[in-house]
């Protein structure tokens, strides 16, 4: 029985809403609206709420958005999701904390909670700039984050966790937590953001905050900076406990108020921005008794079809954005799985003659490109797409076919929820979300909303169809044009052709009698000149040229083989390439990029001198303000670059090779990624120089692929 109950509190934490502070979501959505927040300012006010940056990091590290590399950096998962993803976030939490009506929204205040969270923070980052911690970022965000755990169980027991959310946060509590729900509020924290799969100490810190200092003598510093910032903030009684936490950390007690003063001012000018008023907030207890206000059913279903009609309109302007089909595809699905909760999503989509569903590849469900399911041999799916009717399947208790057998293993779950995209009485396909039996009455609940999803969906599908179709109706008719017009000068061409052919016997022979052949010569000059006029009238009529795409990786190949081949690269210089398996593909020009990469590999070789490693390696697809990228890397391992040669970098001046990567070469390739609309960025330190590359990618579908790594030596 203890087993199922906590099994079941970590479901619940998993899909749980935890509430953001009202004055932040309306500073947020008056940002977005705007449309000229850049992602520093959006960081800055998201990093204000825990509730906010805990949903910021769990979408930004999700499956849907998974990178090679997962780390720790709000600014950073901000850029990953793009405009669009945090707007609809914004919204959705928005939107659903204001009229769903949180169990606890009227028997609890958060300005305490709030307030202890960002003094926290804001202590932790100070204690890691004493302490000289590299990863400052990380510390603040532990320090935010380190009570998440609180406002997790509040949001997954409300009933039960009312009183507690405004008891003392202390040894006792945790008590109290592993007593009534077999979890305390730093485990449950610290399995939240375990989820996330960070590259980090974050969870630990969250989970070790309440340990006894003595324990902590050898443990890592971001834990230690976040006791001693939970102390100093939530228990300034104990002095002896700060004093030693203060020991682990190297700092002395005059630094501490310091610290802790500057924390209380940053925290009321932010609440002074932000219109929150902290009077009383230390004093606030707990509900005599939890009694929320009868519902008026009519009322609630007020409020969810005005959520609804608010989100739906939000993800109508979302898909309006998006260029092209995939593109479309990519956002309905990873919009669905951020609202819905769902595990994945898929979009099978109803062939032109009506008989069949194909799978559409999206993401890292690319052998959906293969799947057909056919619509007149009956089953769950076909039987969805007919009747138009939104279906839950389950993969135990009913037969299905070998079709469905198979959706089920690409989707990798026990539950199917099948939503048609229904516009104009025609179903243009099935939405197919893959979710754990236990979550089937929860989405069933929000069956109304999941209505309202997919007749968005399908409304903005069928208008990319459309112009998709128009699109082809007007190449059609362009090239019929063009294929008439070249009729028409063939013929015509072929009048001048033959009289200079004719001409150009008669000329034969009058210059061998010798005769005078100015005539001749002014006719054929003007045949000549018509022949012209007639191509030129051709020209006229072409089609615009498509833009060029090239293969990343093969243009890598091409330049390795041209350093290889003139011996350039010397035997203690090794180069290591990682690219994706599948091809990396942008719009742009094989020789700007093969010229980019020439001078950067180039100048690699000069800075590493006594020798090193070169590294190329593709880490895939960024979105960045609503445009997507292909990120190319070039680093070396060589001494890096002083402060004065990297401030003045991309600068056309000439160089006297004093530092590594300086001189005109590098202003030249700043400039061969702008022509390919791009953009390029240095990192450099001690241990080596990085240059990142964003190019413009061919499409928006962002495959996850395995690295492949291959070593190129110079022997």
């Amino acid at each position: 029985m203890h087993q199922q109950s906590d099994h079941d509190i970590r479901n619940r934490l998993l899909i749980a809403r935890l509430p953001a502070m009202p004055q932040i979501l309306i500073k947020l959505i008056e940002h977005l609206q705007a449309d000229d927040a850049g992602m520093p300012e959006l960081a800055a006010l998201i990093a204000k709420d825990a509730a906010m940056t805990s949903k910021i990091l769990t979408v930004a590290n999700s499956s849907a958005y998974h990178r090679n590399v997962r780390t720790v950096g709000l600014e950073q998962s901000l850029v990953s999701l793009g405009t669009d993803m945090i707007k609809t976030l914004v919204i959705s939490e928005s939107v659903f904390q204001t009229f769903n009506s949180f169990p606890h929204s009227g028997s609890t205040d958060l300005r305490g909670f709030w307030k202890g969270s960002l003094t926290t923070a804001v202590i932790a980052r100070d204690v890691a700039r004493q302490m000289d911690y590299p990863h400052v970022e990380e510390a603040y965000l532990a320090g935010l984050l380190h009570n998440v755990g609180r406002l997790a169980l509040l949001a997954t027991a409300p009933k039960e966790y009312a009183f507690n959310f405004t008891a003392r946060d202390d040894e006792d509590l945790c008590a109290v937590e592993q007593r009534t729900l077999q979890i305390t509020h730093s485990e449950a924290g610290a399995w939240l953001i375990e989820r996330w799969n960070l590259d980090s100490f974050l969870a630990d810190s969250v989970l070790y905050h309440h340990e006894p200092v003595t324990r902590l003598e050898a443990a890592h510093p971001l834990i230690r900076i976040v006791r001693l910032a939970h102390l100093l903030c939530c228990h300034e009684d104990q002095e002896q406990a700060i004093l030693e936490a203060a020991r682990l950390c190297n700092l002395d007690g005059e630094i501490l108020e310091q610290i802790t003063r500057n924390a209380a001012r940053q925290v009321e000018k932010s609440a002074n921005y932000l219109g929150i008023d902290l009077a009383g907030a230390d004093d606030i207890v707990a509900p005599v008794a939890f009694a929320p206000p009868p519902v008026d059913p009519v009322q609630q279903r007020l409020s969810e079809e005005v959520r609804n009609i608010m989100l739906v309109s939000e993800m109508g302007q979302t898909f309006a954005r998006q260029n092209g089909e995939a593109g479309l595809l990519e956002s309905i699905t990873r919009s669905a799985r951020i609202l819905f909760d769902f595990e994945t999503a898929v979009v099978l989509l109803e062939n032109p003659t009506g008989h069949a569903l194909h799978g559409m590849p999206t993401g890292e469900h690319q052998r959906l490109a293969e799947f057909v399911i056919p619509l007149n041999k009956g089953g769950v799916v076909a039987q969805c797409a007919l009747e138009r009717k939104l279906t839950y399947v389950s993969r135990e208790g009913q037969a299905h076919n070998v079709a469905e057998e198979q959706l089920f293993r690409i989707l990798g779950s026990e539950s199917m929820v099948l939503l048609p995209l229904v516009a104009n009485q025609r179903c243009l396909g099935v939405l197919v979300g893959a979710v754990p039996s236990w979550q089937m009455p929860l989405l069933q609940k929000r069956e109304r909303f999941l209505h309202s999803f997919g007749t968005q969906a399908a409304a903005s599908l069928e208008t990319a169809m459309s112009e998709r179709g128009h699109a082809k109706r007007q190449i059609a008719h362009v090239a019929e044009e063009y294929r008439e017009a070249s009729r028409r000068v063939v013929h015509e061409v072929n009048n001048p052709l033959s009289i200079i052919k004719n001409y150009l016997s008669v000329l034969d022979s009058k210059l061998a009698r010798r005769e005078p052949v100015v005539g001749e010569m002014s006719i054929l000059n003007e045949e000549i000149d018509r022949v012209g006029q007639l191509i030129n009238g051709l020209a006229d009529l072409q089609p615009t040229e498509v833009s060029r795409t090239t293969d990343v990786g093969k243009v890598v190949d091409d330049v390795l083989r041209l350093f290889r081949a003139t011996d350039f690269v010397p035997a203690s210089v090794q180069i290591v390439v990682r690219m994706q398996e599948e091809p990396a593909e942008i719009d742009g020009d094989a020789d700007l990029l093969k010229q980019i990469l020439v001078n950067l590999i180039k100048n690699a070789v000069e800075a590493l001198g006594d020798g090193g490693k070169i590294e190329i390696s593709n880490r895939g697809h960024v979105n960045r303000e609503r445009k997507l990228y292909l990120e190319l890397v070039v680093s070396d391992t060589g001494p890096g670059l002083s402060a004065e040669v990297l401030a003045n970098l991309f600068s056309p001046v000439r160089s006297s090779k004093e530092g590594a990567h300086h001189g005109l070469g590098l202003s030249i390739v700043h400039s061969l990624v702008k022509k390919m609309q791009g953009l390029i960025t240095c990192r450099s330190g001690k241990t080596g120089t990085t240059f990142e590359i964003l190019l413009p990618a061919k499409g928006s579908n962002s495959q996850v692929a395995g690295v492949q790594t291959r070593v190129m030596d110079s022997a």
